[in-house]
């Protein structure tokens, strides 16, 4: 106990406590902050890391399309229905299975 009062009387240990509770949980980079500002840094560089990979990817597919004549050709025909003009397209819309289970009952 005599310790214990001894320490409360220290103007240096009361300081520092004073301090290290102020900085823990009324500064504004408290210790929830910090935890917050990880995790977000985290969430932004997976982010980071997969449109780095998005990017790589789109840009194979750019150089594939402006040296392959098939590959453009395949692109169009998919993406934008387009055709040479002795052709017919045909576009096939799948149902949703929802319709489908319906119909059965």
């Amino acid at each position: 106990m005599q310790k214990l009062l001894s320490l409360l009387k220290n103007k240096y240990f009361l300081s520092t406590t004073a301090f290290l509770v102020w900085m823990l949980f009324f500064d504004r980079n408290d210790l929830l902050s910090q935890y917050e500002y990880r995790s977000q840094l985290q969430k932004l560089e997976q982010e980071k890391q997969f449109y780095t990979q998005e990017i790589a990817k789109v840009q194979k597919d750019l150089d594939e399309l402006t040296t392959n004549k098939d590959k453009l050709e395949k692109f169009a025909r998919e993406h934008y229905l387009m055709k040479r003009d002795n052709e017919d397209v045909f576009v096939i819309i799948e149902e949703e299975k929802k319709e489908e289970q319906k119909s059965l009952f």
